[in-house]
């Protein structure tokens, strides 16, 4: 499929700047528990860093949207790589020392860096027109596929590269990724900041009350509490299903590539059938992926719904990003984004604080089951919703 269509340069550039953030993120991810499980002092406190660093993102979201309506996308995006330079030399400083607390503090920062890139996504929408807004959102969280290989591998890579050091060089490799990002984001051309405040705005609680952009956010946040609670477990329980180590860096890889390579046409579903139906699919994907965990613990049965688990969060995260944008006005983008990836990030934050205490505690298939009720809740609002529209459609 060509990316033809305008702002596609800014477009490219934003999809390699997530690849590289990405990248380090899914690092994180595959690295966190395991060696948090090493560094802890009480192995309950194993994804203690990877939560901290999904409430980075949390905390983050909210001061790097209203900061980028006063000093505008790109000067936001360039502060955002910086703490991801500093996060990455913190984890490897920490780990040289083998500082749990250090660790945990360098995962905070990489989630803050995460917290400002994860308004790529908008800033893709807002060089582009109005036809193809769901189309560049889709290219720019398919930057993500590079993650899937490069992101794992990092790790494994970097892991004797500092001899005596385990994985300290896989976080300073992290820490170029970010580099390199600093340096693409330097050459976007964004628009200025106060382009987008155009406009008249409409009241918070009004744009709030609207339904669609309610589920919208529930959408997305539902999509990845479940995701990241579900992913964040599994390195855990691979290997305390005796699995080998080994085995859990393929599982992640093949888990990303669901994650964002269904975004080459996500965007272009998306004008077919409509956001809704496309967050439909997506929980009931996620359901999916709930009951082949629970059919067993071989290999097999974590590829297979780690794969599952990644292809729904991209339909339920993508159609939920898609039909927030449809929901505010240009003098409110910044606003509602805001508010939207702070909401997200919260539940997403506490999902992940929850996922060792849950398995540590109950066991993987029980905290399988725990993500049901969240999916129903949110399946039930999407199919509402859709519902709603189309009766008033129906009466003119």
């Amino acid at each position: 499929m060509a990316l033809l269509f305008p702002g596609r340069r800014n477009v490219l550039l934003l999809a390699v700047c997530q690849s590289l953030l990405l990248s380090a993120i899914v690092m994180a991810m595959a690295l966190g528990a395991l060696l948090g499980n090493t560094l802890a002092p009480d192995k309950r406190l194993a994804t203690l860093p990877v939560a901290l660093m999904v409430i980075g993102t949390a905390l983050a979201s909210l001061p790097a949207g209203l900061l980028m309506r006063r000093i505008g996308r790109r000067a936001g995006f360039l502060l955002g790589v910086s703490l991801g330079v500093a996060g990455s030399l913190v984890c490897a400083l920490a780990l040289h020392r083998m500082s749990f607390a250090g660790f945990a503090f360098g995962y905070f920062l990489l989630g803050a860096y995460q917290g400002f890139g994860n308004y790529y996504r908008f800033a893709a929408v807002e060089v582009t027109d109005a036809a193809h807004g769901s189309r560049a959102i889709s290219w720019v969280v398919a930057g993500g596929v590079v993650a899937a290989f490069l992101g794992p591998q990092l790790g494994q890579w970097g892991r004797d590269w500092v001899a005596g050091e385990f994985f300290v060089g896989s976080y300073l490799v992290q820490g170029l990724l970010s580099v390199a990002a600093f340096a693409l984001l330097a050459r976007l051309a964004l628009p200025p900041a106060a382009a987008p405040q155009a406009g008249e705005a409409r009241p918070l609680a009004e744009i709030l009350a609207q339904p669609a952009l309610r589920t919208a956010i529930l959408g997305a946040a539902a999509g990845y509490a479940v995701m990241i609670m579900v992913m964040t477990a599994t390195p855990l329980a691979m290997v305390g299903c005796g699995l080998p180590r080994t085995d859990v860096t393929p599982v992640i890889q093949w888990h990303v590539v669901g994650m964002f390579a269904p975004s080459f046409f996500t965007g272009i579903l998306v004008k077919r059938w409509g956001a809704l139906r496309i967050m439909q699919a997506g929980f009931l994907l996620l359901l999916v992926n709930v009951g082949l965990a629970l059919m067993g613990n071989d290999f097999l049965n974590f590829l297979s719904a780690l794969v599952f688990l990644g292809v729904g969060w991209n339909f339920a995260f993508i159609g939920g990003t898609a039909l927030l944008t449809q929901a505010y006005r240009p003098a409110e983008q910044l606003k509602v984004q805001a508010i939207n990836e702070s909401a997200v990030f919260g539940l997403v934050a506490l999902a992940t604080l929850s996922a060792g205490w849950l398995y540590d505690r109950f066991g993987w298939a029980t905290l399988n089951l725990a993500v049901v009720p969240l999916l129903v809740v949110a399946l039930g609002a999407a199919l509402f919703l859709e519902r709603r529209q189309r009766l008033s459609l129906a009466t003119g």
